[in-house]
């Protein structure tokens, strides 16, 4: 018989033999190295082991020889991952550990390439890298991280490309610092020096580039530089080329995004975006992209009795893009397309500084302090800005020669009220001398631009490995009306009494009656060009790029003024100032580019 105390003595002995081995007997480790493609020790990098059955993990670092060591794991099957930012993570599964067992790991990690951007800067694809001019082409994922759904955004994340700014629509693009000079609506005649395109479409227009919403399209192609062989018109410092996502054949697809936004001292905003990929039949697709934007505003403007409205520069920019593509084989497609936007502002971003209505120096008015983020103002200052694009893309491949053909008609209608209180004042209260009853009257100037272009390129494109080359032409109408109109309702009555003139007076032989100023200013202008460009590879690394474009260009205008503010000395209207100008000439370019490496 076993007494009590000899079961206690046996049971403690083992217990005690028991937990006297070391607790590392039973587990495991993995050892090993993490180097590079050229067998360079990686330090730093994260080395994790996950058990394959309780996805319980362990982690360490390489140390500065690139060797690790995981400790005290249970035996069982791992997943074994190294990671390093930069370079593409490796993984190996299934490294069976066993109990008390050491498992030797080698890890060899690549960097990690980002995938080629293709681009169509030369009019022909292209990766990224092999453009040889200065260019940016951040896509639509880059855009989206970013922020960036406007022109202006897109400014902001690339260097030496800059927006000169008045809310959208109303800007004017700058490369290199070069630009058409200040925004001046008056100045309609000043040609734009940086050229906007929609994939293949041209659609510049001076002081009013379009500021098309982003969604659903697949990079912006910055160029910076004279572009003037292949994209002509407008493209003297350089070029935007809006890319968007064409139709594709067989694919089904919905996308779409929200977001909200706030001005810090402001008001909110908000975005909702949605498209359609959608096949009609093997040879058809449908693409379909519609959006709204709330933009917030926070400017705030003073009236003359000292009551503020804020936020008076809020506005929406909502848009639709319609594109169908057919592809009866795989030579021929043709995709029509029409994108319509509309832009429609409360009011400006504007700050003033001086006015000459609500400032002590200029009227015995009380004067008025303005904050950091106001303007004096006494009526509203919407702007709307109607952008109408029709298009239709045609591409043949006759097998080493491909023809594309672009046909273009573009409809721009702008409508820009400004408050011109201080200026009409300064002229009928300082100049004149009329009382406050009279300079104080509303005084709304209407800004309107209508613009019609018809574009037609053509261009025959071919080669091989080490020659390849394009020819095309290019035709453009353009029909510009620019006009303005103050009316200063209520002038007129009150005026003619100290003038001595009848009720009426003010209306001319434009002018109606109030109308104190009216002007019409109309531009003709055509535009023709042939051009050809080729690339010869001169062996691997170093290629020649030459081209020419002839150019010839023919603009007619007519100036028509008229009301009491546009007579001459005698009294009389400018009723008509005729003029035309014309040019024509060959633009050359020549570029040398050397391969270095494949990544320089």
């Amino acid at each position: 018989m076993v007494s009590p105390g000899s079961r206690f003595l046996t049971f403690a002995v083992l217990a005690a033999a028991l937990y006297g081995v070391p607790a590392n007997a039973q587990s495991g480790r993995i050892r090993g190295v993490v180097r590079d493609a050229h067998a360079g020790a990686l330090s730093g990098a994260t080395v994790r082991a996950t058990n394959q059955r309780t996805s319980a993990s362990s982690r360490t670092a390489t140390a500065a020889d690139g060797s690790f060591v995981i400790s005290n794991l249970a035996p069982g099957s791992y997943t074994v991952t190294a990671s390093l930012p930069g370079l593409r993570a490796v993984s190996q599964r299934d490294v069976r550990v066993a109990a008390g067992a050491e498992v030797s790991l080698d890890f060899v990690m690549q960097t990690l390439m980002l995938a080629p951007i293709t681009v169509t800067a030369m009019l022909r694809e292209q990766t990224l890298i092999e453009v040889p001019f200065s260019i940016a082409a951040p896509t639509e994922e880059v855009l989206r991280a970013r922020g960036a759904d406007n022109i202006e955004a897109v400014a902001a994340n690339v260097a030496g490309f800059n927006v000169q700014n008045l809310g959208p629509g109303q800007s004017q693009i700058a490369m290199r610092g070069t630009s058409s000079g200040q925004i001046a609506r008056d100045q309609p005649g000043v040609k734009e020096q940086v050229g906007a395109y929609l994939d293949d479409a041209a659609i510049s227009l001076s002081l009013f580039t379009p500021d098309l919403d982003l969604f659903d399209v697949a990079r912006v192609e910055v160029l910076r530089g004279p572009q003037g062989t292949l994209f002509g018109s407008g493209s003297l410092a350089g070029t935007v080329r809006y890319i968007s996502n064409q139709p594709e054949l067989g694919v089904s697809s919905v996308f779409g995004e929200v977001g909200g936004s706030w001005v810090d001292g402001g008001a909110p905003g908000s975005n909702a975006k949605l498209g359609f990929n959608v096949p009609l039949g093997d040879n058809t697709a449908l693409r379909l992209v519609g959006y709204s934007n709330r933009m917030g505003g926070y400017m705030d403007a003073v009236q003359p009795d000292l009551t503020v409205n804020e936020d008076v520069n809020g506005g929406d920019r909502a848009g639709v893009r319609v594109a169908l593509r057919i592809a009866p084989n795989e030579r021929f497609s043709v995709t029509p397309r029409v994108v319509y936007q509309r832009v429609q502002m409360d009011g400006w971003n504007r700050v003033d500084a001086f006015n000459i209505l609500a400032n002590r120096y200029t009227t015995t008015r009380p004067a008025v302090a303005l904050g950091e983020r106001q303007l004096f103002t006494q009526i509203a200052e919407p702007y709307t800005d109607d952008f109408l694009l029709g298009d239709l893309n045609l591409r043949y491949d006759f097998g080493g020669v491909s023809l594309t053909s672009i046909t273009s008609y573009t409809f721009r209608d702008v409508l820009v009220v400004r408050d011109a209180g201080a200026l009409t004042s300064s002229i009928t209260g300082g100049s004149i001398g009329l009382p406050e009853n009279i300079y104080t009257l509303d005084a709304p100037l209407d800004d309107a631009t209508t613009s019609k272009v018809w574009t037609q390129e053509v261009r025959l494109a071919g080669g091989g490995d080490r020659v390849r080359w394009l020819v095309g032409g290019f035709y453009s109408k353009n029909k510009r009306d620019y006009g303005q109109s103050l009316m200063v309702v209520g002038f007129d009555e009150l005026a003619a009494p100290i003038f001595g003139a009848p009720v009426g007076f003010t209306e001319g032989l434009r002018a109606r009656q109030d109308e104190l100023f009216y002007s019409d200013l109309s531009y003709d202008l055509k535009q023709f060009a042939a051009f050809a460009e080729a690339t010869v590879s001169v062996g691997p690394r170093l290629d020649l790029t030459g081209g020419l474009r002839y150019y010839n260009f023919d603009e007619n205008r007519a100036q028509i003024f008229d009301g009491i503010f546009a007579h001459d000395s005698t009294g009389t209207a400018l009723l008509s100032q005729p003029g035309a100008a014309d040019a024509s000439g060959v633009a050359p370019r020549f570029i040398v580019s050397f391969k270095a490496s494949d990544g320089l």
